[in-house]
């Protein structure tokens, strides 16, 4: 008995690995290949009986069948994938009878599930091709409470906006501590993703930052988790790229606010000078509250450009500055503070930038208020719509660059590869010991590394798509630039064709990841747009096998 019983066993194991390597080893169909979906050719509609299946659900909220063009688009503009439906959710309920109903019919459907925010991904990794949309701000159930007290939280839905949640906290003399440069995104949207921004080095990225979460799982169990409670599942939400689940529910530290805010920029010559500083600033116990880089290439007159709220420091000398062309590398930073530390604030911001080493002639502030600062980007938004320059692709590209290779990567990168700014190029360093490494976040294996985002905007040309293409191909050179360094980059708001560059992506991590889909989404039904794992017949059957086991 005992040696039949063992061979039980090892078959059990032996089947959940051949699911594994099932899961693994999956073809992408050809409709979700990099190299056909950039074009904007809207796919086959949805079948009849896969929109008879969805109506048959009785629901609070509803489902959207026509016109669902909106729901194949996002802020990229590259990847158009039409969806069967468009559901609706008045409350978490809805959302799980949604993707349990989609579970439950196995073999037989095609369908996937995909949450959408306000569609800010920039790869198609919020459509459903041929699936179902979910539209998360329909969800009415959860409204925003702040928690006072000890350890300030604030409860949040997950289709909620970061914007909303600013102006509901403030009310407290409370605000989350990190965030996104852009505020108008969902809560599940950058949860799953990172949130990574100038306030990183100092408090970790956006999931760091959570306390709780409410997710529906790819079986459509509403399971609420913490640090504490279902571990596993919360560390792998965050930063999991909507594979494990859809975030509901959310609880965000809280800290105290400020109401204003000193904004200085400044500008380097030497791209080893302006790191340094960086750094000194990332380790210093006295320093500011936000921190980040740009680099500015093939630009002249660039002081003349610089937002009109900025005052010069010298007046005289920063009349007198001329860029000539060359690369200057930019330092932004803020400090928080209320009135009546004002003096207090103004003698550590001037002890602080007498150990920096920039370009003096090119010291500029501002003073704004909180939301002001926070709220920056929308207001760009504003304009560029206004000028019909919002809605064009956005090729971006994301990336973390170990320290070891930094320099390395700025030499050859900037000026080379990258021979003209074709929009705004960030770098600024973080300190990985601020970072919680149970996450699914994938950051290069270094104390210290710097994300570089290249975003670039595809304007339209007489020539059609050609600026659109140019930027791509800039692109791949700066990957295949990394793939030549010995210290591995990693790309964030991650993008790949094939699941060996998936795996080579999550390195030690692909064992976990394999591991989690499995548990929290068997069926592959979540999140298809990422291209990692797809929803089979093959994968359901041997699932099916393995639990007959």
């Amino acid at each position: 008995m005992g040696s039949l019983s063992k061979f039980k066993s090892n078959k059990h194991v032996l089947c959940r690995i051949i699911l594994v390597l099932l899961l693994s080893c999956t073809p992408y169909s050809t409709n979700l290949s990099s190299r056909h979906s950039s074009s904007n050719i809207l796919q086959s509609p949805p079948s009849v009986s896969t929109t008879f299946s969805l109506r048959s659900l009785v629901l609070d909220g509803y489902f959207e069948f026509d016109d669902l063009s909106y729901a194949a688009k996002d802020f990229g503009g590259r990847y158009h994938f039409l969806p069967s439906a468009v559901l609706h959710p008045k409350s978490v309920a809805d959302v799980s009878a949604t993707i349990k109903h989609v579970f439950e019919l196995g073999t037989f459907s095609e369908l996937t599930v995909a949450a959408r925010g306000r569609g800010h991904s920039l790869q198609g990794q919020a459509q459903a091709h041929k699936g179902v949309v979910i539209q998360m701000e329909s969800i009415k159930s959860h409204k925003m409470r702040v928690h006072s007290g000890k350890n300030p939280s604030v409860d949040v839905p997950g289709g909620e906006l970061w914007i909303n949640i600013l102006y509901e906290t403030l009310k407290h003399g409370l605000a989350p501590k990190s965030w996104t440069d852009y505020l108008h995104l969902t809560i599940g949207g950058t949860l799953s993703n990172g949130g990574i921004s100038g306030q990183a080095f100092l408090h970790g990225p956006q999931i760091d930052n959570v306390q709780e979460l409410e997710v529906v799982t790819g079986k459509g169990d509403i399971v609420t988790c913490s640090e504490k409670q279902n571990g596993d599942l919360f560390y792998g939400v965050l930063g999991g790229l909507g594979q494990y689940g859809i975030i509901t529910r959310a609880r965000i530290s809280l800290g105290p606010s400020a109401e204003r805010v000193k904004w200085i920029k400044m500008l380097y010559h030497e791209f080893s000078t302006f790191s340094m500083d960086q750094e000194r600033l990332m380790f210093s116990k006295e320093t500011f509250d936000y921190m980040e880089g740009f680099v500015i290439i093939n630009r002249t007159g660039l002081l003349n450009n610089w937002r009109s709220s900025f005052g010069p420091k010298d007046p005289v000398r920063a009349s007198q500055f001329s860029s000539d062309g060359k690369i200057l590398y930019c330092l932004e930073l803020a400090k928080y503070f209320n009135p009546n530390e004002y003096d207090i604030v103004e003698q550590g911001i001037e002890k602080s930038l007498s150990e920096l080493n920039f370009i003096p002639s090119t010291l500029f502030q501002s003073e704004v208020s909180l939301v002001e600062f926070l709220d920056r980007v929308h207001i760009s938004e504003m304009k560029l719509k206004e000028k019909g320059l919002w809605d064009v692709p956005h090729p971006w590209l994301n990336l973390l660059v170990p320290k070891s290779q930094i320099s390395h990567f700025a030499e050859q990168v900037f000026g080379n590869i990258i021979a003209d700014n074709n929009g705004a190029i960030l770098i600024y360093p973080v300190n990985q010991s601020k970072w919680n490494n149970k996450t699914s976040l994938v950051t290069p294996d270094e104390n210290v590394f710097y994300l570089v985002a290249f975003l670039s905007s595809a304007i339209p040309s007489a020539s059609g798509n050609e600026r659109l293409e140019q930027i791509l191909a800039q692109n791949q050179k700066v990957l295949d630039f990394c793939s030549s360094m010995t210290t591995g980059c990693k790309q964030y708001l991650p993008h790949y064709s094939t699941q060996e560059d998936w795996q080579s992506h999550f390195g030690p991590k692909w064992e976990i990841v394999t591991r989690r889909k499995l548990e929290y989404d068997p069926l592959a039904i979540l999140a298809p747009g990422q291209r990692i794992f797809q929803k089979s017949s093959s994968t359901v059957s041997t699932k099916a096998q393995v639990q007959a086991t």
